[in-house]
This record gives structure tokens, C-alpha cells and sequence, in this order.
């Protein structure tokens, strides 16, 4: 097998295990709730330690590749992977889970950023679409069947057994990683590492995550503009001191490439956009439309088959067209199908087209935005250009179950008939929310792309 296949399966089994334990989890919160005396904050933690973990070390991931190399990085990354997995599973606390969940994510955190620059690296502009395919594919399946796989063994068996799950996978992906990733020929650069960075960028993020949860509840607001001022505070320091020092550990100068600051800013406000209509249209549906749970979730069907079909149509249209026209068509058909929810619309048939159109907007914008993100991004940058994509990429599915969770909670969602136009008025503005990135797409030059992609012999050959 190829070197670059290699590579990507690894990468890919990694990814899988990052999004096994985002899904798989939450089935299995009531039995966690009775077994260990835990209460609905303590529940929640559950995830959003992991995600916290997650979120923290990206920053310090290319610190440590450059220090260390990337297959140590990985490999190390893999092991505390292991035994995050391991300690949960058998944690006899609710606090102690909660820890084991947060080394979870700090073994997570570091396998996507590296895996996905290490992997990039072997594509040529005009392969990447191949690959977006495989990686968005990834992304579709595993959060569409974790959940099912979670509750079939919370039944059979113990919610132990999910958070143990992962373990076989994770083995697997060691011992390939192990036996496949290239060592570095070269000793591993150890650079300066950026400390007082890394501290502001740690306080930001972590005070914004804890702002996004809060902003969400009712009677919660205070302390989450308190600490949404922290965040703002913390990250502004942040921009103001990176400008001016040779190796900080985020790159924020790389945002000036349109590719990149194109892509993520659809990120959040399409996918992200759409995981807090998700949340809302299923209170919605059953709340005010009275449709039961199993018709209401049964509605993802077709917006799993619409985002196979926007996944192929990226992997076909991609080159030919570049990014701008499918950028376009996405947030169009994710905002309709939006505005159709905002409009009222209640018959069945009709709110399988509406998630259709969300699943395809919503797929064609992501497949593309990761085909585009890194395409004038230089190699030797690569992996601080996936350290900002990942950080978006998590902060962009908190930030908008946040933001219409709010909007609910001020427009007074509920049952009744206020409820109902509550979350029509709050559909009307997700819609308008999706269409915010189009001014930064429309000004990228498709010629300048078609050109990065244009393949050189070589690379028609490979």
C-alpha cells in the first residue's frame, strides 16, 4: 500500500475515534445519572470536558510536532488516547469521570490537527478533493451510527461499555500508526514556545466555552457575558502580542489567505448554524407540530442521503468549478430550507424536503470549505493552517447551538402558540445567519483557484 494511503487511513481512524466520542456518549447520560448520583450540570460535563481537553491542546499541537516530531506526537497522543478511554470506563465517581474525559480530549485533540497537516501534505491541490470525500464521508457515517451502537450497548449491556468502545479501534490505530507513520529523518526543531500565549489563548478559549454553555440556559446569561467579556479580553491580548513575535503558537496572520478565512467562516455559520436549528426544529417538531420522536428523528434520513449526494457533487464539481459557486448554492439551499421551518411549513413529505435542502446546503458547504481551506496555504505552514481550521471547527458547533438557544430563551419558546412563532421568528434569523459568509466568498477569484488546482505532469501521474 502507498505511503500517502497509509497515512490516511490512520488519519481517518483517528478522526473516527475523535467523533465516536463526541456521539457516542450522551445516549448512555441516564444511566451514568442514576449510577452515579450525578445531576444534570455534572451530566453535561461529561461531554464538554472532552471537548474542553480537545479544544485546549490544539494550540500547543504544533509546539510539540516541532518539538518532538509528529510520529512521537501521535503515537504519544494515541497512548494517552488509551488510557483516558480506559480510566472512564471503569471511573467509580462522577468527578472522576468528568477527569478521565478531559485526558480524553487531550489525546483527541492532538490526532486531528497533526494527522490532517501530515496527511495534506501528500496531496497535490487537485487531489484534495478526493480526499475531502473520504474525510466527509467519515463525518457523516460515524455520528449517524454512534448513537445507535451507544444504545444497543447501554441496553445489552452497561454504559461502561460505551465509553470502553472506542478501545479496540483506538488499539488498532496505535499499532497502525506504529507501523506505518514515517520517522522524521531530521531531528525535530525544538522552538521557543510561545508560554504567555498559550496561557491567553488557553484562558480565551476556555472562558468562550464556558460562555457558550451559559448563554444557552435561562438564568445563566450573567455569568456567561461575564465570561464572554473574559474571552474577548483574553484573545484580544492575544492578537495584539502574536503580531509581534517570530513563533506564536497561533498563527493569526494566516487568516489574511481569502481560501482560509473563507472556509472557516462558513464553517461557522453553515454547519454551525445548522447544529442550533437542528437542536431547535426537534423542540420544535415535537413540541408545537406534536410529531413523535421516532418520525421526528426519522427526518435525518434525507438529510444523510442529501449529504451523500453534496459530498459526491464536491468531489466532481470541486475542480472544474472551484469553490465560490458551491459555496453559494449551499448557503442558499441551507437558508431555504430554513426559511421553509421559519414559514410554517407541517406536512411530512414537505419536511423531508426541508432537511434534504439543510443537508445538502449544509454538506457542500463543509465538503468545500475543507477542499478549499488549505490551497494556498504554504507546506512548511500547514500545520498551524489546521490548528486554526480545528479550533473553528469545534468552537463553530457550540457557538451556534449557543446563539439560537439563546435567541429561544429571549423570543420565549414553548408549546403554545407563542412558542410556535418563537421558534419561527428564531428560524427566520438562523436563515439570514447562513447567508453571512457569501460577502468573503464572493470575493475569491475563481481563475486564481482553478489555477492551484490545475495538476502538474507529476501529479496527472500519481
Amino acid at each position: 500500500m502507498p505511503l500517502r494511503l497509509k497515512l490516511t487511513l490512520v488519519y481517518l481512524l483517528g478522526f473516527a475515534l475523535d467523533l465516536i466520542n463526541m456521539f457516542i456518549v450522551s445516549v448512555a447520560y441516564p444511566d451514568i445519572g442514576h449510577d452515579l448520583g450525578a445531576s444534570l450540570t455534572q451530566l453535561a460535563w461529561v461531554g464538554n470536558a472532552y471537548m474542553l481537553g480537545l479544544t485546549l491542546v490544539i494550540p500547543l499541537s504544533v509546539w510539540l510536532a516541532g518539538a518532538y516530531g509528529e510520529r512521537r506526537v501521535l503515537l504519544g497522543s494515541l497512548a494517552l488516547f488509551l488510557a483516558g478511554a480506559a480510566l472512564a470506563g471503569t471511573a467509580p465517581s462522577i468527578e472522576t469521570l468528568i477527569a478521565w474525559r478531559a485526558l480524553q480530549g487531550l489525546g483527541g485533540g492532538l490526532l486531528i490537527p497533526i494527522g490532517q497537516a501530515m496527511v495534506y501534505r501528500h496531496y497535490p491541490p487537485a487531489q484534495r478533493a478526493r480526499l475531502t470525500a473520504w474525510i466527509m464521508g467519515v463525518a457523516l457515517i460515524v455520528p449517524a451510527l454512534s448513537p445507535a451502537l451507544g444504545g444497543v450497548l447501554v441496553d445489552a449491556l452497561s454504559w461502561r461499555w460505551v465509553l470502553l468502545a472506542s478501545l479496540p479501534l483506538a488499539l488498532l490505530t496505535l499499532l497502525l500508526a506504529a507501523a506505518w507513520l514515517p520517522r522524521e529523518d531530521a531531528a525535530a526543531r525544538p522552538g521557543a514556545l510561545d508560554g504567555s500565549g498559550l496561557i491567553l489563548v488557553a484562558l480565551g478559549m476556555s472562558a468562550l466555552l464556558l460562555a457558550l454553555g451559559w448563554l444557552g440556559e435561562r438564568g445563566h446569561w450573567p455569568r456567561g457575558l461575564a465570561a464572554l467579556a473574559v474571552a474577548a479580553l483574553a484573545l484580544a491580548a492575544y492578537a495584539r502580542g502574536a503580531a509581534g513575535k517570530a513563533e506564536p503558537v497561533l498563527q493569526l496572520a494566516l487568516l489574511r489567505g481569502r481560501l482560509l478565512r473563507a472556509a472557516m467562516l462558513v464553517y461557522l455559520f453553515v454547519p454551525g448554524v445548522f447544529m442550533g436549528v437542528s437542536l431547535a426544529a426537534m423542540l420544535y417538531l415535537q413540541d408545537v407540530l406534536r410529531l413523535g420522536a421516532a418520525r421526528t428523528g426519522a427526518l435525518m434520513l434525507p438529510w444523510a442521503l442529501a449529504s451523500a449526494l453534496a459530498i459526491g457533487l464536491t468531489r466532481r464539481g470541486f475542480n472544474r468549478h472551484g469553490p465560490k459557486a458551491l459555496f453559494l448554492l449551499g448557503m442558499a439551499a441551507q437558508s431555504a430550507g430554513i426559511l421553509l421551518l421559519a414559514l410554517g411549513v407541517s406536512r411530512y413529505d414537505a419536511l423531508m424536503a426541508v432537511y434534504g435542502l439543510m443537508g445538502f446546503g449544509g454538506s457542500l458547504c463543509s465538503s468545500t470549505a475543507q477542499s478549499a481551506a488549505f490551497l494556498d496555504v504554504a507546506e512548511t505552514e500547514l500545520r498551524q493552517a489546521s490548528a486554526l481550521w480545528n479550533i473553528n471547527r469545534q468552537f463553530s458547533f457550540g457557538l451556534g447551538v449557543a446563539a439560537l438557544s439563546m435567541l429561544l430563551n429571549i423570543l420565549g419558546g414553548g408549546g403554545s402558540a407563542a412558542g410556535a412563532q418563537a421558534y419561527q421568528a428564531c428560524f427566520f434569523i438562523a436563515a439570514g445567519l447562513t447567508l453571512v459568509p457569501a460577502l468573503s466568498v464572493l470575493r475569491i477569484h475563481t481563475p486564481t483557484v482553478l489555477a492551484l488546482l490545475r495538476p502538474s505532469p507529476s501529479e496527472r501521474n500519481s
